[in-house]
């Protein structure tokens, strides 16, 4: 018999987690001295004949693109991570601040080639929290100066800030911090299925980390130190909800992240997955309730679409809201729909090998 999740979860909880030594990643330390106008990288904005330079689009979540609908500004790009602003540059003018970890961990990935990806040349560190696995990623760099299997504590070392990646120059250089949880550990399969062309980045492509809001995470850490990434993800306020068909056995997802499972899982007809307005799931509840294909269940009142409010995934209100072909894509890499076409083996004997294999 399997065991069950539910008890699974209440011994995580039992569990006396140590306090987090969680630590900023470079020397700027303003936002949590609440001087977010010097922590943040600004961008620059032109809306409605006014050009500025926002730091506020250095932030995480929808800070950026903003349009006006039914007289109220919306903005419509998600941005996951943080941008963080230089100490230190050289004479001219490129960054000089080292990038360390924010926590104890693990390298797990380097990507030393900043054509390879709009990262540019970037790091991830996987950390486990709550006996699982959250990863912490760290964009833009100049240099990386770890390798995958290096053990760190926080502040160890990682690399050197830069402007390396998509649409940046040396003026606005910066750090990009993630805090993410991994969605499946067969990404390679859903990126084949969807299109996604060559993945340089195996399990760490970007589109397999989804992430948390790390700004408001150290705040309330720092506040209380006792604060478990866990509980942070529990509280985060639900936007959308989506009932799908349960599958013979738990998703992987699930199963690196127990704690997200409410109540028991036994016997489900389908699961009730709970999201942020990002795309984060924050809840998995067994469900009784037949479902064909998935269903938005319930969304959060809105006087603007839903797809401004959800970063494309969920378009329409109220009872109408149903998911985009993004919101099916990000649900299909949650919950395992993961099969590529194989070419049967009688046609494959037929097939000519391509010039110079």
């Amino acid at each position: 018999m399997l065991r069950s999740f539910t008890l699974l979860a209440l011994e995580i909880s039992a569990l006396a987690a140590a306090p987090l030594d969680l630590r900023l990643p470079t020397a700027n330390h303003h936002l949590l001295t609440n001087e977010p106008e010097k922590f943040y990288m600004y961008v620059e904005r032109t809306f409605e004949g006014e050009i500025s330079k926002c730091w506020e689009a250095g932030g995480y979540g929808f800070v950026r693109s903003p349009i006006r609908v039914n007289g109220q500004v919306v903005y419509t790009h998600f941005h996951e991570g943080i941008d963080i602003s230089p100490m230190e540059r050289d004479r001219l003018g490129n960054p000089l601040d080292e990038v360390t970890s924010i926590a104890d961990g693990t390298v797990v990935h380097t990507s030393p080639l900043a054509g390879r990806s709009n990262y540019g040349k970037y790091v991830v560190v996987e950390h486990r929290w709550d006996d699982s696995s959250v990863y912490s990623l760290y964009a833009h760099l100049a240099e990386i100066t770890c390798k995958p299997g290096d053990v760190v504590t926080a502040g160890s070392a990682l690399g050197r800030m830069g402007f390396t990646g998509a649409g940046l120059n040396r003026t606005r250089a910066h750090l990009h911090l993630e805090l993410t949880l991994l969605m499946n550990a067969h990404y390679e399969e859903w990126n084949k299925r969807n299109g996604g062309g060559i993945n340089y980045q195996g399990l760490f492509n970007g589109m397999n980390l989804e992430g948390a809001e790390v700004s408001r995470f150290f705040i309330e850490q720092q506040k209380n130190p006792e604060l478990q990434f866990r509980e942070f993800v529990l509280a985060t306020p639900v936007q959308f909800k989506v009932l799908v068909p349960a599958a013979p056995t738990q998703p992987d997802f699930l199963l690196r992240y127990p704690w997200l499972l409410n109540g028991s899982a036994e016997g489900a007809v389908s699961w009730e997955i709970s999201f942020s307005g990002t795309g984060l799931p924050l809840g998995f509840a067994a469900s009784q309730r037949q479902v064909a294909a998935p269903l938005v269940s319930q969304i959060r009142p809105a006087q603007v679409p839903q797809r401004y409010l959800t970063r494309g995934l969920v378009t329409g209100e109220g009872a109408q809201a149903a998911l985009t072909s993004a919101g099916k894509k990000l649900l299909a890499l949650l919950m395992d729909e993961l099969p590529v076409a194989v070419v049967p083996v009688q046609a494959a004997k037929k097939k000519k090998p391509k010039p110079g294999a």
